[in-house]
């Protein structure tokens, strides 16, 4: 067995998922969460055991310290690391800006570099390196790779990257679109052709990554050329808390009329819009149970949301010159039947029909919801970025 570490690192909690390279299956995973506040939480599960999840709540003041209960995990649930055979671990970092074009081995200057990134990265950039600090100290005999959610948009073409916005300013402050979400719409586009026993490099594919973060992405033969998401991950669809697109000159709007400063604006579109702006809760279950109960609030708001989608669908046919295959992913993606029939209702002009039987029942496997007259195949297909980040650290090391 060759087993590789998985660190996805945010602000006050990181997930982690063992995983057994040679078969590419989980042996562990956990989640250790409210670092830094007056009691935090750690869940671990061994997949082996029968034992299921274990959970306790206790101090954890800082990634280093969580780090320390995750070993602790390991060592008193299992499995054991030092029988695994640990060859790496593999981090996901959300910001790569245009440096680094894939998945690369961190050493001091990497590290630098990565932390150098948080300007365009603030949320995120120095939460990872705090794990990469903590988990390079725990365990320094084995490489560390970092896997960029960036990496897979350095495909686009200056066309689709570019603000039009004063050229020499956007290159003195690097400000132009990166898109996220990348080892999603890695992982998803090449497991939708694997699954349709069609090549790659033939296939024109729009991705749906449609969580509490969501994001669209054309992919083109197994490369990004189009995604939602820009400087930041802001831009594009409606979500949780998040606006995704809106005009710049609300912003300036709200500043002269309402008096919100740059802080409070910043707030408002990232944690106090998107559904939960629309609606009073960011939680798309909740607010799709309130649709179907007659909710009018909760019922236009996610005509809003299906809207958004559309629209992208409809850009990225156009980008694509046609489109294969539409695949719907991440937590609302892949578990709501609602949600992926309210998104495509509509498009059968184009080409694309849902069938309401296959898209109706709950299932954890991929499979597809189209009809068999359908000219565009709509699949679902449940991400696995922790696998991803595995295989593309497997690569480097």
């Amino acid at each position: 067995m060759t087993a590789i570490l998985v660190i996805n690192s945010g602000s006050s909690s990181f997930k982690y998922q063992l995983i057994d390279i040679d078969t590419e299956t989980e042996l562990a995973g956990g989640l250790v969460e409210r670092i830094g506040e007056a009691s935090g939480h750690a869940r671990h599960t061994n997949t082996a055991s029968d034992a299921g999840r274990q959970e306790a709540n206790l101090p954890i003041p800082d990634h280093t310290a969580g780090f320390e209960v995750m070993i602790a995990a390991f060592k008193e649930h299992g499995p054991q690391l030092s029988g695994a055979n640990l060859v790496a671990v593999g981090h996901r970092v959300v910001q790569g800006g245009a440096i680094f074009t894939g998945p690369t081995v961190i050493d001091d200057a990497v590290q630098q570099q990565i932390s150098d990134l948080a300007d365009l990265a603030p949320l995120h950039n120095p939460a990872h390196v705090q794990a990469i600090v903590a988990a390079r100290a725990n365990f320094p005999d084995v490489p560390h790779v970092a896997v960029f959610d960036t990496s897979f948009h350095l495909t686009m073409e200056p066309a689709a990257y570019t603000y039009a916005i004063n050229t020499e300013l956007a290159a003195k402050h690097s400000i132009r679109r990166y898109g996220f979400h990348g080892t999603s719409h890695k992982y998803v586009s090449e497991a939708a052709a694997e699954f349709l026993g069609r090549p790659l490099d033939e296939l024109k594919t729009i991705v749906l990554h449609l969580g509490n973060g969501a994001s669209a992405t054309a992919v083109d033969g197994g490369k990004s050329i189009d995604t939602s998401m820009g400087l930041t991950p802001l831009q594009g669809l409606v979500m949780g808390t998040r606006s995704g697109d809106i005009d710049p000159a609300v912003l300036f709007h709200l500043h002269r009329k309402a008096g919100l400063s740059i802080e409070e604006l910043d707030t408002l579109l990232n944690k106090k819009s998107g559904m939960l702006g629309l609606t009073g809760n960011g939680d798309m279950r909740d607010v799709e149970d309130a649709a179907v109960a007659g909710d009018a609030v909760a019922q236009a708001a996610l005509d809003v949301y299906y809207h958004r989608i559309k629209g992208y669908v409809g850009n990225y046919i156009a980008q694509l010159g046609g489109v294969d295959v539409i695949v719907f992913t991440a937590g609302v993606g892949e578990n709501s039947g609602i949600i992926r029939e309210g998104a495509l209702r509509g498009l059968e002009g184009l080409g694309i029909e849902i069938d309401p039987e296959r898209n109706d029942p709950f299932s954890r496997v991929a499979r597809v919801v189209s009809t068999d007259a359908s000219r565009v195949t709509v699949l679902v297909i449940p991400t696995n970025e922790e696998l991803e980040i595995a295989r593309e650290t497997r690569a480097v090391i």
